[in-house]
């Protein structure tokens, strides 16, 4: 990450080019955390077609992308859910970018879009193994608590107060 260039958030389409790289990506690294080993081409394209993205758009939701210059550093996805509820998805740091405040300012500027649209809470659902996702959560307000998904992939869920 170059420090002198200036870290950009913005939204796109799903079907975007570099939204579909950062995908293919973040399901690489969470399938490869999930299996404890780089994960298979085809186990990567299975995830990523067992979770369509095709509603982060308005008005049923967006996708934050973070770039820095021509990078993608990293990406953020909300659904809007009956109750004025955003839903939270797709969270992902590249790994060279983790630790540095790229996912903070991205949360930050999701919640922010979220409170534009009206939404009152925030809610996501993560897994045990992503230790460095459940701590940025904590560290801006999200509360764990009883579940509010299925996924059978989903130990831990979250949310926020948006107001």
């Amino acid at each position: 990450m170059t420090p002198t260039m200036p870290i950009v958030v913005s939204a796109t389409s799903p079907t975007s080019a570099e939204a579909k790289d950062v995908s293919l990506r973040y399901y690489e690294d969470i399938v490869g955390r999930y299996h404890g080993r780089p994960a298979s081409r085809q186990e990567t394209l299975d995830a990523q077609a067992g979770y369509p993205s095709n509603d982060l758009v308005a008005p049923l939701g967006l996708l934050l992308l973070a770039r820095q210059g021509a990078s993608v550093l990293c990406c953020a996805g909300m659904r809007v859910r009956p109750g004025d509820i955003g839903e939270v998805t797709r969270v992902f740091v590249e790994p060279a970018a983790r630790g540095k405040g790229v996912g903070r300012l991205l949360m930050k500027e999701l919640e922010r879009k979220s409170r534009e649209l009206g939404l009152d809470a925030l809610r996501l659902d993560t897994r045990t193994d992503l230790a460095e996702e459940r701590s940025l959560y904590a560290s801006l307000g999200y509360i764990e608590g009883a579940p509010h998904t299925t996924d059978p992939y989903a130990n831990h869920w979250f949310r926020k107060e948006l107001a």
